[in-house]
């Protein structure tokens, strides 16, 4: 932002941007050049990692043969979706605006094979080293309770500090893909049958997915974003 537009409280495009980032579903077939797709994920690599470690990798698909075996597995995670999470709209949501995004659910899976991009971000956390000093003095700065519970949920701070490393990156890449005209949405149905995408992917086994992100030009126009006003989702100083 510059000293012009903090002076008269002008927003920056960035703010533009994110407000009107929708999810977008319904994708025209035309490809997208390797050149956008390049800068969709330098933006994704920009986000911050954990300790900077940077263990992230991203597979980008355009093959249409690849994109069609994909196509099957596709479509057996959202109908499992559909069939239970996605049954019903959530509590308090317009059951019209609902069923808007869930034929827009059911166009992309009917039309998936012809999907311009797909990209899948992986991350594999490093091996931890064993320091039983360090153990000790983390048990000793906790206490016990937080120790236990440290170690009974350290499945759950794995994935989330995984996630970490990756979901910004994963934010950035919308965001520069609204900032080109692109068309594109955040899943995680693939984690349903992830060993299979694994498979066809050729992804290591030691290796983790996080998301699947279709990429196209979209078929219909971008607009504001429905979200929870401000005043009703924050908290100050304490909930």
């Amino acid at each position: 932002m510059t000293t012009e537009s903090r002076a008269t409280g002008a927003e920056p495009g960035l703010f533009d941007t994110m407000s009107t980032m929708r999810a977008m579903r319904r994708l025209k077939p035309d490809p997208v050049p390797d050149e956008l797709l390049d800068r969709l994920i330098q933006a994704a690599v920009w986000g911050p990692s954990g300790g900077n470690m940077q263990r992230y990798e991203y597979v980008v698909v355009t093959d249409r043969a690849v994109m069609a075996r994909l196509a099957p597995l596709w479509r057996r995670c959202v109908d499992a979706y559909l069939a239970t999470t996605g049954k019903h709209a959530p509590a308090g949501m317009d059951e019209a605006a609902y069923g808007r995004m869930v034929a827009a659910i059911r166009y992309q899976r009917d039309h998936f094979a012809d999907t311009p991009a797909l990209v899948v971000p992986c991350y594999r956390f490093p091996e931890p080293r064993v320091d039983e000093a360090g153990l000790r003095a983390a048990a000793e700065a906790l206490g016990p309770a937080a120790t236990e519970g440290q170690v009974s949920g350290r499945e759950r701070f794995q994935a989330l500090a995984e996630g970490s490393c990756v979901y910004p990156g994963v934010q950035n890449l919308l965001l520069a893909a609204r900032g080109l005209g692109l068309a594109a949405n955040l899943t995680i149905w693939h984690l349903m049958l992830e060993t299979e995408w694994k498979r066809e992917l050729g992804i290591p086994d030691e290796t983790h997915t996080f998301a699947a992100v279709p990429v196209g030009w979209p078929r219909g126009t971008f607009g504001p974003v429905r979200r929870r006003p401000v005043t009703e989702v924050i908290h100050r100083n304490r909930w």
